[in-house]
């Protein structure tokens, strides 16, 4: 970036300019991509809403869509007064905005330094959303007939089939909630009667995992019920088994997942960033 006045002569003032020319068109690619991703983010976040209990933030990809227009916008601006730099009839009409336009740019590339920054810490608001939200997922998943939460079940089984996942926090996550419906149970078996009344709060807990928690991969049967329970399992021992449903939680693996947008695309604005003060 430079502030200083220059003089050039005219084969080194059109290399110049056709040097820029192509950098400002390369930084109008990046815009479209950061402007891109922004709209993805966005998407990605909005397709599991459910699962961070519709409290996600949606000001950084919005943020991003405005950044990256903003990015087309002065570089498609910068590229064509670096074409028109070489024609003498035109470029004097540019040259009273030059000033202007280079300490927008500074401003412009303070607001990429902010916006790069949000795209690092909003994974830590993004933790703890997803903490709560899938909490909730968990303890509302039995709900499939209560308007509002009708679809939770099948967008946490979706959730933990692709993520590979199970639970909140690990597997065992299931142990502490009723995630099968009352009226999926048989109140007159004597089983099901005694595990309820043992519960001061009357709930059907077990030690069982839903199907999606199974790992597709496993050699064995899949085991989703009686899973502390080693007489329950011919050659079985939960302390010592390698269990065939996954390990992980579900809020490590979306957070990985969404931390691995957002890293990338605060690295695309650092890269950004780099390209504007190489042409301004």
């Amino acid at each position: 970036m430079a502030f200083m006045p220059m003089k050039f002569d005219l084969p080194k003032r059109v290399k110049l300019a056709q040097a820029l020319w192509l950098l400002y068109w390369l930084s109008v690619m990046v815009g479209i991509l950061i402007f891109s991703l922004g709209i993805f983010f966005k998407i990605e976040l909005r397709k599991r809403s459910e699962m961070m209990d519709n409290n996600e933030s949606h000001f950084v990809p919005n943020l991003l869509i405005l950044v990256g227009l903003m990015a087309c916008g002065l570089n498609a601006f910068g590229g064509k007064v670096c074409h028109d730099s070489l024609d003498p009839t035109k470029f004097p009409k540019w040259k009273p905005m030059l000033k202007k336009y280079l300490m927008f740019c500074c401003g412009f590339n303070v607001l990429l330094l902010v916006t790069a920054l949000l795209c690092f810490l909003m994974q830590f608001a993004l933790y703890l959303t997803l903490a709560e939200g899938l909490r909730n997922g968990i303890r509302y998943y039995k709900d499939t007939d209560t308007p509002g939460r009708c679809f939770m079940k099948r967008t946490l089984d979706m959730t933990q089939i692709e993520f590979r996942c199970c639970g909140n926090n690990n597997y065992r996550d299931w142990f502490e909630v009723q995630w099968i419906s009352n009226r999926y149970l048989d109140m007159s078996n004597g089983e099901v009667k005694d595990r309820v009344m043992s519960n001061v709060e009357g709930k059907f807990l077990m030690d069982s995992v839903p199907f999606s928690c199974c790992n597709p991969g496993s050699p064995r049967p899949c085991l989703q019920h009686h899973l502390t329970n080693n007489s329950a399992h011919y050659d079985y021992d939960h302390r010592i088994e390698e269990l065939n449903i996954w390990r992980r939680g579900c809020r490590e693996s979306l957070v990985a997942y969404y931390g691995g947008i957002m890293n990338s695309i605060g690295a695309l604005i650092l890269l950004t960033i780099f390209l504007e003060v190489r042409t301004s």
